[in-house]
């Protein structure tokens, strides 16, 4: 056989359900088909059909899928594909099984159950292992590419069942040659977990990662985000000047116990000086790792599964029972079954949340508060 220079073939994709609804895109979940009775279950992320001629919305997109095509991590949903069907863009994406640290914050809240502090701290420190590998992602030529996700907060964080930890979505991330960047003139992401930088209108770089990612932290150790008030503007102007809590004593109030070196790592990371605050992802990642793991033993993946399983296992009985009778049809039949609706569980994916995540201009912004003086 000559030598292989290239392959072209064409991917089919059957849609399960719809696992995500947004302002400017639709998730669901689909079945991959390759040769000979290949499946894959897979993520597929497409652009609503009235943005479809938005160019400036189009180009991100399509710079969003680019720019994680190469970010293979364990702690980041990893992008397979990027398509084009009757002239609308989708983006072919991993899928996971699991829920968003959103819905998991919620089911928390709604069984009165508390985070052990020590999951707490692990699931922040998968996020910032993600976040280093992204920071220090460089191009083919060795050049960094300076990415920054912009957008850390419980909806772009997924929980597998199995408890990876993922984060996903950068369709607001900035990096350089991929996506549209108007910093300075925009601000893009959800106000009561943006940096005080990025509130500001100011050029951020991977440091205000870390400051969400410490806003994160906070909130899952306490159950409370210290900036989030009743419109977005005020969480935005919350972020610049609200006082930071000393979260022993804040804890206390709460009848959390938050220890001394938690509050340090919190202090660091919430730091409104960017010489003060973690300087990169891999240092917040060690204190966090350090805290966990100095006695010799801490949490692992395993162990954050088995809490999420517990927590959710009323949605994941019905998998588990539809499962056992595939078996038994199996068995019966002599041959495989594929199953549809039956085991699709609480499966969830997120997309960019428009509804959530703001775009302000700071020309717009400017004109309001002239207008509250004149």
């Amino acid at each position: 056989m000559a030598e292989l220079r290239s392959i072209t073939h064409d991917f089919r994709y059957e849609i399960v359900r719809k696992i995500y609804e947004g302002g400017m895109g639709i998730v669901y979940e689909a079945q991959q088909h390759g040769a000979r009775g290949f499946v894959k279950r897979v993520a597929i992320k497409v652009v609503r059909e009235r943005y479809g001629n938005n160019r400036e919305f189009i180009e991100n997109f399509v710079g969003e899928a680019k720019l994680v095509a190469d970010l293979i991590h364990t702690n980041i949903v990893q992008t397979y594909h990027l398509g084009e069907f009757q002239e609308t863009a989708f983006i072919c994406m991993e899928l996971i099984r699991g829920v968003n640290l959103e819905q998991f914050l919620q089911r928390l809240a709604d069984a009165k159950r508390t985070l052990p502090q020590e999951l707490a701290v692990f699931i922040v420190s998968r996020i910032a292992r993600g976040l280093a590998y992204a920071h220090s992602k460089t191009d083919a030529e060795g050049n960094v590419l300076g990415i920054v996700h912009r957008d850390i907060n419980p909806k772009n964080i997924m929980i597998a069942w199995e408890g990876d930890v993922k984060v996903t979505d950068f369709g607001v991330a900035k990096a350089r040659g991929f996506l549209t960047d108007k910093e300075g003139e925009e601000v893009a992401g959800k106000p009561e977990y943006m940096s005080p930088e990025q509130a500001d209108f100011q050029i951020t770089d991977k440091r205000s990662d870390l400051f969400s990612a410490g806003i994160v932290l906070s909130q899952l150790l306490t159950g409370r985000n210290i900036f989030k008030a009743i419109t977005p503007e005020d969480s935005r102007q919350r972020v610049m000047t609200a006082t930071i809590p000393n979260f022993v004593e804040f804890g206390a109030q709460h009848g959390i116990e938050i220890p001394v070196r938690l509050n340090e790592i919190l202090q660091r990371a919430l730091s409104r000086d960017l010489a003060a605050r973690y300087q990169t992802a891999d240092e917040m990642l060690f204190e966090l790792e350090h805290f966990i793991y100095h006695k010799g033993y801490g949490p692992t993946n395993e162990t954050l599964g088995k809490f999420i399983r517990e927590l959710f296992k009323d949605e994941l009985a019905p998998r588990k029972r539809a499962a056992s009778a595939n078996t038994v049809r199996t068995s019966r039949t002599g041959r495989s079954t594929r199953t549809t609706k039956a085991d699709s569980g609480m499966t969830a994916r997120t997309s960019r949340t428009t509804s959530k995540t703001i775009r302000t201009r700071k020309s717009s912004l400017l004109e309001r508060i002239k207008s509250k003086f004149q």
